[in-house]
């Protein structure tokens, strides 16, 4: 699935996957070695996120029920928390350095 910024026209994501089972979530990222550019895991519902024993940093978007940005992060380290944001409903996780080239603005609506 890709992942959009629709307010910029923006590709963020063309393998974009939604972890929407308490088992997904839960697992999240761990045990992956790396997060190539162009992937994304799209946690639904949550409005907070921990990087521990991950390994590598990632970038996060917190997106509310109707796709707007409410908080972005950059690059977020392992062995770190982040949130909640209560308003967000879904955080979008992506390569480090995905927003740096394309940085949102809260507010922008992204489309799956």
């Amino acid at each position: 699935m890709q992942l959009i910024n629709q307010a910029k026209g923006i590709l963020l994501a063309d393998n974009a996957i939604i972890a929407d089972t308490h088992f997904k979530r839960m697992k999240g990222l761990l045990g992956r070695r790396e997060f190539r550019q162009g992937a994304a895991l799209i946690l639904k519902p949550c409005n907070f996120i921990h990087t521990f024993f991950m390994r590598f940093p990632i970038d996060c978007l917190f997106v509310d029920k109707n796709k707007k940005v409410k908080k972005a992060v950059q690059s977020l380290a392992p062995f770190r928390i982040c949130g909640p944001c209560f308003s967000s409903s879904m955080v979008i996780e992506l390569p480090a350095g995905t927003l740096v080239k394309y940085p949102p603005q809260e507010g922008d609506t992204l489309v799956f």
